[in-house]
């Protein structure tokens, strides 16, 4: 039998631990992704149907006060998407600051904002520099889905992988993207850490350009509130 150097069967021993360990830590990992994918199945099952619910709930008590010939009034509005249409040109301190403080430092930039006395309050004062309404989920999923960039570590990673939203969120229990819509669009109560946790949206110029930026939406410009309507001029700036 030829002679091996004793630094030989050293190194041997050792790539071969090396090998044992990567291997048990890929069936680990296997295992765990496969139980987590379960999991996020169910979870995204139980999101559809309580959106569906939601709908129907909300279109039978429409029927019901039309039948009585009286009106139905939705529940009022939790969450905004709110979005910069205009420069720095003319623009107040106080009303400079708001907009920093809803990270709205750049033109065509969106963001999610749950609707409170405070917040409504910021909104109006910077009525003339943003647009902005009720998102419905069609569009809080694309902007999600399409320009939705994560902050891990005060860097922009894109939403590629839930890997990235569990990263910063697992402690909250939102492991994966449809858990990050959900939050979101339901305001729920870890709402202000997941609208934290995305990057302010990056859009383009809405196709066709806008009609009027110094005028508010109800005088046929742009700036202000527009309620529901906000799904139009985001599906133009995505």
């Amino acid at each position: 039998m030829p002679f091996v150097p004793e630094s030989v069967l050293k190194k041997r021993r050792g790539q071969e631990k090396i090998a044992a360990e990567k291997a048990a830590a890929t069936k680990k990992s296997a295992a765990e992704a496969s139980a987590k994918k379960d999991i996020i199945f169910k979870r995204a099952e139980k999101y559809a149907a309580e959106y569906k619910a939601q709908e129907n709930d909300s279109i039978r008590l429409r029927r019901e006060a039309k039948a009585a010939n009286s009106i139905y009034v939705p529940p009022e509005a939790k969450l905004a998407f709110v979005i910069r249409i205009r420069g720095i040109n003319g623009m107040a301190p106080k009303v400079k600051k708001i907009l920093q403080l809803l990270r709205l430092r750049q033109i065509h930039s969106g963001v999610f904002v749950k609707l409170n006395g405070a917040t409504i309050k910021m909104l109006r004062l910077v009525e003339p520099y943003v647009a902005y309404g009720i998102p419905n989920l069609k569009s809080v999923r694309e902007l999600v889905y399409k320009r939705g960039y994560g902050k891990v570590n005060k860097q922009r990673v894109p939403l590629d992988n839930n890997a990235v939203v569990e990263s910063v969120l697992g402690k909250y229990d939102i492991l994966c993207v449809e858990d990050l819509i959900h939050e979101i669009f339901t305001t729920g109560p870890h709402f202000k850490e997941a609208a934290n946790f995305l990057w302010p949206c990056k859009l383009s110029s809405p196709t066709g350009g806008l009609k009027q930026k110094l005028l508010h939406y109800n005088e046929g410009g742009d700036a202000g509130y527009r309620g529901e309507k906000i799904h139009e001029l985001v599906k133009k700036m995505l």
